[in-house]
This record gives structure tokens, sequence and C-alpha cells, in this order.
């Protein structure tokens, strides 16, 4: 008998008893659908942490601040330090990373960084605190405003991303911001002219313009403040330096160097070693945001082990099956052995009908935890978590469908084991005289 012809007679030989089959399959179902479900509630979940990762910063950048010495719960109170600054991680306001006060960067610690092994450009942090954004003759709204770092990609309404290269000034407002400033809407906003003042280092007021080229959405991050390209990020921290003693507008909270991401996770962590020996804390996006996908990870870890535990108690199912099928076939088998039929094919006989099973469990589980994750994302981003665009609660891609499937069979042949081995070891005589 040819490995075709195996295959064939394995599928017909699958539902000789339906019921019996069909409950096999049922709790092969109930383990796929959950495996389903868990798995797409991570790939949804953590594919929108990524989102908003790639919001508040780029994955090639690192924040740079001084070594700030550990302050425990029971220390008491800091002592001042003038000279001390603050700093906090980048990107828009809301991002991840408390500020905290620290020895300012200097030209020399931008030159002493540069120098280091593994860096390929550094640039100083320009924080501009701002007292209110107005467009025309409107109310003014108190806001704050972030830093725009290329290869950021915030979630826009409207718009289009800012240009780093652009000698403009461009900014993204909130989606918040769009009624309140008076336009009629976000595609409306896009292309208008805001007003933001500032206040200098000596009192006096300033006022700078930009052009809104977008509008952001609300993310994980609870992202609320504008988005600068770096012409206008100078604009605003020229305008705030005004009057400020000599020196002063050199000294900076943080500095963002850049390097080679796809290096691995091993010479990014020299990079920070090398930096840390240099005085300086390095902290990349993904060590900010990271937290929120090792816990969503666990969870669905846990999710998955009960779904496997399913998955496996359906495997004594198959073993059952198939233990009852070999018994009814014994003189079949017997016979298949007398024309000549070797025990590698009865083995593969039987594990083939088990691993046939498991494929039909997983196609149904697999397909119903699909329609059923799909829909219910579907209804959630538009009730429930209207709030954070971009959302999807559940989401599946191919490989991680395939690794289900490829579980599934896998779990089942392995059950099949059992009572193939079985028929294999038949004696075709002692088979034939079966009653």
């Amino acid at each position: 008998m040819k490995t075709a012809d195996v295959v064939g007679t394995a599928v017909g030989n699958t539902f000789r008893s339906k019921t019996r089959t069909l409950l096999t399959i049922l709790a092969i179902f109930v383990g796929g659908f959950t495996l389903t479900i868990t798995s797409g509630l991570g790939t949804g979940i953590n594919r929108y942490i990524d989102q908003t990762v790639a919001s508040i910063g780029a994955e090639d950048v690192m924040t740079v601040t001084h070594t700030s010495e550990d302050i425990g719960l029971d220390s008491g109170p800091t002592e001042y330090d003038p000279n001390a600054v603050a700093s906090g991680a980048a990107g828009p306001p809301g991002a991840p990373g408390a500020a905290a006060a620290v020895d300012p960067i200097t030209t020399d610690d931008l030159d002493d960084i540069a120098a280091i092994d593994g860096v390929e450009s550094v640039e100083p942090t320009k924080q501009v605190s701002v007292d209110f954004v107005q467009a025309g003759d409107g109310t003014p709204y108190t806001i704050s405003v972030g830093s725009f770092i290329p290869g950021m990609e915030m979630q826009l309404a409207a718009g289009e991303q800012p240009d780093p290269a652009a000698s403009s000034n461009q900014v993204v407002i909130p989606v918040d911001y769009v009624e309140p400033l008076g336009f009629a809407s976000d595609a409306d906003a896009v292309g208008a002219t805001v007003e933001f003042g500032l206040t200098d280092a000596v009192g006096g007021s300033h006022t700078v313009t930009a052009e809104i080229v977008g509008v952001s959405e609300a993310g994980l991050a609870g992202t609320s403040g504008a988005s600068p390209n770096t012409a206008f990020t100078d604009a605003l921290y020229d305008a705030a330096q005004t009057g400020a003693p000599a020196g002063q507008s050199e000294r900076y909270g943080s500095a963002i160097v850049r390097f080679d991401a796809t290096a691995g996770d091993d010479a990014t962590q020299a990079l920070k070693d090398d930096l840390a020996d240099a005085g300086f804390t390095a902290t990349t996006v993904e060590d900010q945001i990271g937290a929120f996908k090792t816990v969503i990870d666990a969870i669905v870890l846990v999710l998955n082990a009960f779904a496997v535990i399913a998955l496996i108690a359906a495997g004594f199912g198959i073993v059952n099956t198939l233990l009852m099928s070999v018994q009814e076939r014994t003189r079949e088998i017997g016979l298949m052995k007398a024309m000549g039929m070797g025990s590698g094919k009865v083995f593969g006989l039987f594990s083939t009908e088990a691993a046939f099973i498991g494929l039909l469990g997983a196609a149904v589980g697999i397909g119903s935890g699909m329609a059923v994750g799909l829909g219910l994302g579907n209804a959630l981003a538009g009730s429930l978590f209207a709030d954070l665009p971009g959302l999807m609660l559940f989401a599946y891609d191919p490989t991680g469908v395939l690794s289900i499937v490829l579980l599934i069979v896998a779990i089942a042949f392995a059950a099949g084991t059992i009572p193939a081995a079985r028929a294999a070891r038949q004696d075709p005589i002692e088979s034939l005289r079966y009653e």
C-alpha cells in the first residue's frame, strides 16, 4: 500500500464511528478555540504596544543623562543642587519616564559621548516649557511640548508627521485641542497656524508661530502635548533662553544618542555599559515600555497553558477513540497484515487517523476562535476602547495560526502513537481468529 493509499484509507476510516469521532473533535475544538483566543489577545495587545513605542520614540535611539545617585524610600529629602537640571524621557509629553534632577549635559559631555564606540550620533535634548497655545484671536490654552525624534511614528487622526529637515516651524497638536482651538474638524486644523506663548529667562514674554501639519491620537502613553519639528524646537528654545546668563543655553537635561539597533541586544547592552562607565545612564524606548509587554506575555502564557491542558485532555480522547477502533478492526488488521502490509504501514495508518482528527479539530477550533476574536475586537474597538484608537484587542498573523495548527496536530499524532503501536504489534494469525 502506497503512502497516498494509507492517507486516503485513514481519512475514510476516521468517520466509521461518526459520533465517537465528532465527540473527540469537539474536545480538540475546545482547546484549539481557547488557544486561538488567548494567542490573538496577546498578539493584538503587543501590536498596539509596538505602535505606542513607535509614537514615543525610535528603536535606534537612547536617552542619555548623567547618572544620579539612587535614592531609597527611607533616605529622606534630597539636598537642593542649584546646578541640577530636570531630565526625563525623550518623546511627546506623557511618555513613560519620570523627570528627575541630574547634573546637566554640557558640550564637553556631548563630545565624550560621541567618542564612545557604538555611538553613531549625539545631540542635546532641548526641553521647552510654553505658557499657552492659541489659534488667531481665540482662547489660549495651556499645553506641554515634547520632542519629535526622527523615526517616531505618531498615531495621527489627520495630517502627517512633522518633517525634521524642514526649515519652517511645524507642529502636531493633540486631537483634544482641535475643537477648543476653534477648528471644525481634525482635517480643518491641518494647515492652520497657531501661536505658542512662553516666558524667557528674565521674565519677558514671547510668541512663536507654527503650522499644524498633523493631529495626533491619544495612545497608551497618554500623550497630551504638542510635537514640534526640529526648526520649531530650536525657535522655542532660543526664545526661552533670551536673557539667560552666558553658557546657560548650553546646559541640557539629556541627550539623544543614535546607535545601530540591528546589532543585537548584546551590542546594545555593551553600549549602555560603556556609557555607564563614563558616568551616564542610557535608556531606550523599549526599556521604558517593555514592562507592559512582560506583563501581557506572562498573562497570555498562563492562559495558553490552560488551553494546552485542554488539548492534552483531548489527546486522551483520541487514545480512547483509536484503541476502540483497533479493537473493532482486529480482524481487518490481521487481514491487511496477511496480505503483506507491514507493521510500519499499519502504524502509519492509525497515527495518520489521529493526526487527521487533530487537523479537523484544529480547523474548527481555530476558525471559530478567529471569527469570535475579530468580531469581538471590532465591537470593542467601537465601544469600550473607542478612546484608544488603533487598538484591536484580537489580532492574528499567519505564523502564529500555523504554529497552533502544528501544535494541535502534533499532540493528536503523539496521542495516536499508543493505539497505532498496539495495532502494529498485532499478530495476523491471532487477529484473523478474533471474534
